[in-house]
């Protein structure tokens, strides 16, 4: 074996396979091969965001602004084993959108490894930890035209924040997830709510802020933020899990942020939610 040779395999044989990951953040199903080498790995899914209603719908049961969607869920696996060359199953949930629809839920491997659930649909919200924040924030009184913000993406250890309700500000996440969306204006004939904060793919970080009136949600963990809102129409949930705000009367309700997953490896030296889960 020539010297050069020798120093390459001893090197391998020191260091053993280099740190990488992959990260899948379109909504469908895919396949990921274990590379050579490979023999644990640990991942994180984060469940779609819910879509909001549009005003003056009868799904949401009001009569002015609409309710906004609930954040997706979030969970992670450390440490699971996989063998080099098999293909693993990914599904990426999808985002809700306009008017009572659910995000998706996300999973790796199968649903009994780990699975995050997708926003609930507007008006059906839970706040789980480590499931989805929060739906939109209360319904309107009868003289709140604007729409109800939208929730924010779970966080690795807590809570998603709850959207806004009757022009009021969302609120923070927690455990790193996104914060609420704010909901809209009530003048005139009031605006959409905004969007809840997404979530990160690359450990725990900072709480999402929640938006003040018409502002979106503040990412979690470095997501991406809720979109404000300045129309009847409500604004966008932000990547990943962000859930749609609600629209004023007469407004169309808000597509949530799609859901992630994202596979690190070697899986024995890199978990979630902070051992060396911020680099590729």
């Amino acid at each position: 074996m020539s010297g050069a040779l020798q120093a390459v395999f001893q090197n391998q044989r020191s260091f053993g396979i280099p740190p990488c990951s992959q990260s899948y953040v379109t909504a469908g199903t895919f396949s990921w091969v274990a590379p050579t080498g490979v023999t644990s790995v640990s991942a994180v899914v984060v469940g779609g965001g819910g879509g909001g209603n549009p005003g003056d719908s009868g799904c949401c049961a009001c009569s002015q602004g609409a309710y906004g969607g609930g954040g997706g869920g979030l969970a992670y696996k450390n440490n699971y084993s996989v063998i080099p060359g098999n293909s693993y199953t990914v599904v990426v949930g999808r985002a809700g959108t306009a008017g009572c629809t659910t995000g998706g839920a996300s999973f790796f491997s199968t649903t009994a490894v780990v699975r995050a659930t997708g926003g609930n649909r507007p008006y059906a919200g839970t706040n789980t930890a480590g499931d989805g924040g929060a739906s939109g924030g209360a319904s309107g009184l009868s003289s709140a035209f604007g729409g109800n913000g939208g929730g924010g993406a779970a966080g690795y250890s807590g809570y998603g924040g709850q959207g806004g309700g009757n022009a009021g500000s969302g609120a923070a996440g927690s455990g790193g997830g996104g914060g609420g969306g704010g909901a809209g204006s009530n003048s005139g004939n009031g605006n959409g709510g905004a969007g809840g904060g997404g979530v990160g793919l690359f450990g725990s970080g900072s709480n999402g802020s929640g938006g003040a009136t018409g502002v979106g949600g503040g990412a979690g963990s470095s997501g991406s933020n809720g979109s404000n809102s300045s129309s009847r129409c409500a604004a966008s949930g932000g990547a990943y899990g962000g859930g749609g705000g609600g629209g004023a009367r007469n407004g169309n309700g808000g597509t949530a942020g799609v859901g992630a997953v994202r596979i690190m490896w070697p899986g024995n030296t890199r978990s979630f939610p902070s051992t060396c889960a911020g680099s590729p």
